[in-house]
């Protein structure tokens, strides 16, 4: 008998929060042992998303009562930010951690500092941290303690540019328009005006066109394969109303 890998989701009540928890009800390896939410904490998962009824039966709980260390592998769901101070506790007691949000993404402490605008709480284990781009870093992934799960915008961006840059095939300096649309719930749940139907509503619009956070995360994958590609990179992300997910017109 396989022995199921013990999940840990810090964070579970927003967007990828339950996609999560959706996507590990049908691996037949895992098994969701706790989920944390410091501002749900006692309401059950079932109550709080009705569509995991008779799935997971577990109630949020805070990241102290959860026993987390107790995991095999803890997801962070969190807002950059969180888990860098979080996160190293855990991989220095043999968890294993996949943080979706950007705090380990960027390998250059200074730029993640500039885009993120806060103090890094962990840089000695940015090092550590394998991007989790499994089309590019399948077997490093299989080995490292912490996984720095790719951005939404970095992952459309790289993904159909790999084989080019593989085969060294793209003109350095030469002009590279990503030209990216996002749905409003790459925004997250928090309550936002842009995110709100009058406004987003049969609207279209480019944002972060002065620089995007992703920006550097982008830049990094493809400097990483082929020297000044990104130096003539023109990445100009657009919010679309009602969609989940995205795509890249490169």
């Amino acid at each position: 008998m396989t022995t199921k890998i013990k999940i840990g989701i810090v964070g579970a009540t927003g967007y990828t929060g339950v996609e999560l928890l959706r996507l590990l009800s049908s691996h037949p390896n895992t098994e969701v042992t706790a989920v944390t939410s410091r501002s749900e904490a006692g309401i059950a998962v079932a109550d709080y998303f009705p569509s995991l009824r008779g799935i997971h039966d577990l109630s949020f709980q805070t990241p102290e009562d959860a026993g987390l260390d107790r995991c095999d592998l803890v997801f962070f769901a969190t807002p950059n930010g969180v888990a860098m101070k979080e996160a190293p506790a855990l991989v220095e007691k043999g968890v294993r951690v996949i943080d979706l949000s950007a705090d380990f993404r960027i390998r250059d402490i200074p730029t993640w500092e500039k885009w993120y605008k806060m103090t890094h709480a962990a840089p000695q284990l940015v090092s550590q941290a394998v991007y989790g781009l499994c089309e590019l870093h399948k077997d490093d992934i299989a080995k490292t303690m912490l996984v720095a799960n790719p951005g939404c915008y970095p992952t459309c961006v790289s993904l159909p540019l790999l084989p080019l840059l593989q085969a060294g095939r793209l003109k350095a300096n030469a002009p590279l328009i990503a030209d990216c649309k996002s749905g409003v719930s790459g925004a997250g749940r928090k309550a936002s005006t842009h995110a709100l139907l009058c406004e987003a509503g049969d609207n279209f619009k480019a944002y972060g066109v002065g620089g995007h956070r992703h920006l550097p995360e982008i830049r990094q994958t493809l400097s990483g394969l082929q020297d000044h590609v990104s130096d003539g990179l023109i990445f100009v992300p657009h919010l679309v109303p009602m969609i989940r997910g995205m795509h890249a017109t490169l």
